[in-house]
């Protein structure tokens, strides 16, 4: 029986052979078995219509490739949560809020979520209002489905939940936290043809290396990614 407090991933694809895939390996991997956090995931072809099992349907007003079908993908949410279910339902989309470290954060702190992995053109408009389905997206690109997106996110969110990482600080530190980029990380050889570690890092003093990861994070940020400093 899951706990209360566990974050539970339950995710609504055509493909769930895709998962846990990546997420079934390492750290994610081993707080899955341990029971840290669960994943569901469900097939949208057992609510299909007729002996073929049909999800999808052509799209209304004409147009190239189908769309997956209001009623079906319904059947499957409607099937997927109790009616008391807090968790959040997100649908990967490329027209979605962009996923932000700070909505990762806040996904983690929850209950977990319901993901729906859309495919072919898109998913009937209607079923994305009646069910409530908040568009998230991981880029300004377009992928085959939202499968890897949602392992994507899913794993965005474990890495944080508590004891999946070896140190609790240790993302504290990590690129968007803060509001920068993260800095740069050395370790032996202490040269690399010709290339040291930079002397700051090598001087033991405390003070003196926080000040150079700083001053680093805030070159690389104003260097890559400016709109990160303006917003």
């Amino acid at each position: 029986m899951l706990g209360s407090g566990m974050f539970r991933a339950t995710v609504l694809t055509l493909f769930p052979e895709m998962f846990p895939g990546p997420l079934g390996l390492s750290l994610a991997g081993t707080a899955l078995a341990e029971g840290v956090w669960s994943l569901e995931a469900r097939d949208i072809r057992d609510h299909g219509l007729g002996r073929h099992r049909a999800v999808d349907d052509a799209p209304a007003g004409g147009g190239v490739g189908m769309v997956l079908r209001a009623d079906v993908l319904a059947a499957a949410i409607d099937a997927a949560l109790a009616p008391d279910d807090p968790r959040p339902r997100l649908m990967m989309s490329p027209r979605g809020a962009p996923l932000t470290q700070a909505r990762v954060r806040a996904l983690a702190a929850g209950p977990g979520a319901l993901i729906v992995c859309g495919r072919f053109e898109g998913v009937d408009e209607r079923v994305i209002a009646a069910r409530g389905l908040e568009e998230v997206s991981i880029g300004d690109y377009v992928l085959s489905g939202g499968e890897v997106a949602a392992l994507v996110l899913i794993d965005a969110c474990v890495r944080l939940l508590p004891g999946v990482m070896g140190k609790e600080a240790s993302g504290a530190e990590e690129s968007f936290e803060n509001g920068l980029l993260e800095y740069p990380h050395y370790t032996r050889p202490r040269d690399f043809e010709g290339r040291p570690i930079p002397e700051a890092l090598l001087s033991g003093d405390h003070a003196r290396i926080a000040r150079w990861r700083r001053e680093e994070a805030e070159k690389i940020t104003r260097e890559r990614r400016a709109d990160i400093l303006s917003s």
